[in-house]
């Protein structure tokens, strides 16, 4: 019999993943009666923590201790709403001696505060600020999952993927950056069966968004207001705004700024040359030409040499789609998206980059099955002889017209060169 959740990889102790099964089924079923049925965002979360190799008797493991943890905790931008997570939820958590808890991207707990039996009680599992609670590493999880889905969670009692979890019930929220979207970590709420109410994932949730909300205003965003932002997006001349100045920048100085605002380090003028230049015979003395009008454009002490540098940290909205698209809020990626990066640049360096970005964006869009987000895509300038986005699009929505255009690209990927179309 074929398993029903996780296929066996080569290696796996098929007695131990019967064993996990059994526990499972035992958890999920009341002595004589049905099966109750498992949430599909929790047979989801099993399968990978299943995939990503998690003991279901194991523990989370502390990767962060004293000044370690105390140092990463003041430089998270989560430390900026901590006032407010306490004024809205300390309380509660006491009160009802449950635990507010506080993660970062990557599911490490930053803080971990309330009723101090349910924080002895969760320190004997590790549920303690500077362990890694993310969902390949422990399991199912609220906070763990929450950020892995980016999406609100609540997990139940034996939901939980690891044992010594199943005593508890959490909800938790993912806390975007109002100004980028990208994943800054989740707020969560750890207690008892008080938890199980649906009432407790829409309180962490309005949470989560006071807190977004509290980042918006500590941090507006204006135009000329902070660090440089480049725009790169489907323009072959890039905007530059720094300062209250914006800026428009030729094609090659467009290149530059982007390979620079890529690699905070430094570029060597060598390193230079190959990522802009597919002509070999360009000489040295043309870059730094090049660079010395740039630093005339830009002003004194934003572009630096030896190595080659901007002096200041440079965001993009190239940035903001890979951040969103790496955290797999796909939709929010694909809407920051306004086209390839540097469309007509020949580049090398941001030949490749075009190509990694858009081909994952298209495998992103095509495994989410999307419809709307399909349509875009495939409406759009750049993916309008996209055959597989097509495809995708016939199959999620298969109207007359799609079908029909689809058949079309299909009968010209067919036909010889030069040979009339039927």
């Amino acid at each position: 019999m074929t398993d029903p959740w996780v296929a066996l990889e080569p290696g796996a102790d098929p007695a131990e993943r019967v064993r996990v099964l059994r526990r499972a089924h035992e958890t999920f079923t009341e002595a004589g009666t049905v099966p109750r049925p498992v949430r599909a965002v929790v047979a989801d979360s099993w399968r990978r923590s299943a995939r990503a190799g998690v003991i279901p008797d194991g523990t989370a493991d502390v990767e962060l201790t004293d000044g370690d943890l105390g140092t990463y905790r003041s430089e998270h931008p989560l430390a900026r709403v901590m006032p407010l997570f306490r004024e809205l939820m300390g309380t509660f958590a006491s009160d009802g001696e449950h635990l507010l808890a506080v993660c970062d991207a990557h599911g490490r707990l930053l803080w971990v505060e309330g009723h101090a039996a349910a924080r002895r009680q969760a320190g004997r599992m590790n549920f303690v600020p500077g362990a890694r609670w993310a969902e390949t590493a422990v399991g199912t999880n609220a906070p763990g999952t929450a950020v892995a889905l980016d999406r609100p969670v609540q997990v139940f009692a034996a939901e939980h993927f690891t044992r010594r979890v199943q005593p508890w019930t959490c909800a938790a929220a993912p806390v975007h950056d109002p100004r980028t979207g990208r994943v800054l970590g989740a707020v969560d709420i750890t207690g008892g069966n008080g938890l199980a109410h649906p009432h407790s994932l829409g309180f962490v949730q309005a949470v989560a968004r006071a807190a977004e909300a509290h980042l918006a205003l500590l941090a507006p965003a204006q135009p000329g207001a902070g660090a440089p932002r480049l725009s790169v997006l489907g323009r072959d001349e890039a905007r530059l705004v720094t300062g209250d100045r914006e800026l428009r920048l030729s094609r090659r100085h467009s290149e530059i700024l982007l390979l620079l605002a890529r690699h905070p380090e430094g570029l060597t003028g060598d390193e230079l040359m190959c990522a802009l230049y597919e002509d070999e015979s360009v000489t040295p003395v043309t870059l730094r030409a090049e660079l010395a009008r740039l630093r005339g454009i830009l002003g004194p002490g934003l572009l630096a040499s030896r190595p080659y540098r901007l002096t200041a940290a440079c965001d993009s909205d190239l940035t903001v789609v890979e951040r969103r698209l790496a955290t797999g809020a796909v939709t929010a990626a694909v809407t920051a998206y306004a086209g390839p990066p540097l469309p007509g640049s020949q580049a090398p360096a941001v030949v490749r980059l075009r190509r990694r970005l858009t081909e994952g964006l298209r495998a992103a869009l095509i495994a989410c099955g999307d419809p709307d987000l399909l349509a875009d895509w495939a409406h759009a300038p750049w993916g309008e002889d996209d055959v597989d986005v097509w495809r995708a699009l016939a199959a999620a929505r298969p109207t007359a017209a799609t079908r029909t255009r689809l058949a079309s690209m299909e009968a010209e990927l067919t036909t010889p060169p030069g040979w009339p179309h039927r």
